[in-house]
Parts: structure tokens; sequence; C-alpha cells
């Protein structure tokens, strides 16, 4: 290397050392707010105060049946009902309770079950759809019904193949709802069965007492083309509804014409996918078709409830 170049790089490194100044070292800080505690489990996916004053005086009261009127101490109902919330809003294993502090896996689902033979949730469901009938009022004049498959690959009762999943096992949850999204009417079956097929059971379990219909005041029923059969509108107006059967396509032609107009039929889709939201019952995890429905109606439940307003 030339000696001109190389005077000239060494100017450059003395020039570039010259322009940065030395970093000076940071003073460590100590923290002044104290670290959140690590809790295993989510404190947003409790049952609230609310919630548990509307839950705890449905709940069954367990006799002592030790001869001698003690035994080992009976856990909490109320540690029981967040472990059970806390699974039906995460979706995860029961035995994933071991893991947390909230309950143990056992006591949960057992007590899962006995409040389900007890009718615990579908009369938490039913209170729901009264309480939002007397605040906000239940739109009988437009309700729509519609089925939603879901995967249950554990197999159980009232199973059958799925026929847009390969052939896989499968559920399917018929769901009717008034003019708001309330669900108000349940049924299951397995996931081969038509929507058709499910409409009068549907009907036959409306949870609420269901005013009379009349000339002036019609009770519409909004469904899609898969009810487009005699049969459904037969039954229709054996059960004192005025049938409004069209394709989706139809109905989104209409409203693109008419601006402000309401959509009828597209409110049980939305409320399928409210009850989605509850992941336990996004894929079916449960082989007894009792314990399936009991999660079911505390989502109904719970969806009634807040369009009520009282939990937010």
């Amino acid at each position: 290397m030339p000696s001109d170049v190389s005077s000239h790089v060494k100017e450059v490194r003395v020039m570039n050392t010259e322009e940065k100044p030395l970093e000076q070292p940071k003073e460590e800080t100590s923290r002044t707010r104290p670290r959140t505690p690590n809790n295993p489990t989510t404190t947003g996916f409790r049952v609230s105060d609310e919630l548990w004053a509307v839950l705890q005086p449905l709940l069954p009261v367990h006799p002592n049946t030790h001869r001698f009127g003690g035994g080992r101490p009976r856990r909490a109902d109320r540690d029981c009902a967040d472990a059970i919330f806390y699974v039906l809003r995460t979706g995860c294993q029961w035995k994933a309770l071991n893991q947390t502090t909230l309950c143990p896996s056992s006591t949960a689902h057992d007590r899962f079950q006995e409040w389900g033979e007890a009718g615990v949730f579908l009369t938490f469901w039913q209170q729901g759809v009264d309480q939002f009938d007397e605040l906000k009022g239940i739109d009988w004049a437009w309700l729509s019904m519609d089925g939603a498959m879901t995967k249950a690959p554990l197999g159980g009762e009232t199973i059958g193949p799925n026929p847009t999943d390969r052939g896989k096992g499968g559920v399917k949850r018929s769901l009717l709802t008034e003019g708001h999204g309330v669900p108000v009417g349940l049924w299951i079956a397995g996931a081969n069965r038509h929507d058709m097929k499910l409409t009068r059971p549907t009907l036959e379990h409306i949870v609420v007492a269901r005013p009379t219909p009349t000339e002036e005041h019609q009770q519409g029923m909004c469904l899609d083309k898969g009810y487009d059969y005699q049969e459904v509108r037969e039954l229709l107006v054996e059960f004192g509804f005025t049938a409004h059967i069209r394709s989706r396509g139809e109905e989104a032609r209409e409203l693109a014409k008419e601006a402000g107009k309401r959509a009828r039929r597209w409110v049980v889709e939305r409320t399928h996918s409210w009850m989605n939201r509850f992941r336990r019952i996004l894929v079916r995890w449960e082989k007894k078709s009792a314990n399936y429905l009991a999660l079911l109606h505390f989502v109904c439940g719970l969806i009634a409830f807040r369009a009520a307003g009282l939990f937010g």
C-alpha cells in the first residue's frame, strides 16, 4: 500500500474516534412498581359476583350422608363454578385444572355432572331469557333457525358421520333465536341429520312460554333453502308460524337494494358465532349427550343475560 494512502486511512480512523464520544455507563435504577405475581389461571375467566348471584340459588343442596355428620369437607361450590366456567371459556381439558389453583379436575367434573342432572344450566338459560324479555322484550315477530356442525373426535352419543368432513364423527346443533339473536330453542343430533329433520324437536324445546300468534301479531320464521320442503311448511303452520324461506343470495340482493333494511335470517348465524367463542363447545369432547347439552345450555344462558345487559 502506498504511503499516502496508508496515512489517509490513519487520519480517517483518528477522526472517527474523535467524533464519537465514549458512552457513559447507565446507572441502574431500582424497580419502583412491585412485580405482578405469576398466576397460572386467567382472572378474566372466573365467575363474576353478578353471575354467581344468579347461579347460586339454582344449585341443589348437598345432604351430608356421613353417619356421624362429619367426613371430609366438601369443596366450595364457588370454586367448582369457577373451574367449570374456566373450562367452558378456554376449552382446556378437565385434567388441565390440576395445573391451576381453581379446583381439582375430578371434583369439578363430578360437580358439573351433578348440576347438569339437576337441570341447573337449563334453568339458568330459562331465567336469562325471562330477564331479557322483562328488560328488553323478546321479538317474536321475527325468529330464525339454522344448524351448525361440530367435530366430535371422541365419539359418543348422538354422533354421526359429517358429510363435510370426510365422514368423520360430528354433531349438529339446531338453534332457534328471536329477533335480537337471543337463543330460545336448541336441539342436537348427529352431523348427518338434515336440518329439516331437526325442525320439530327444536320448536318443541323452546325454553319460555310463547305467546299465541294472531293476524295482527304474526310470528315469522326465517329459514334458508335447507328447509324448503312441504313437510317443514306444514309443520310451521301447525306451530302457528309464518314461513319465510329464502336463500342467502336472495336476502343479500334485497339488502343491497334497500339501504337500512334489517337482516332477519343471519341473526341465528351470528348467534352461532357467539357460541363458538366459548371454546369448549367449538369441538365436542364430551361423550355423553347430557354433558354436551349442559354446556350448550350454560352458553345460551350467558348469551341471554349479556343481551339483557346484566353481565356486561
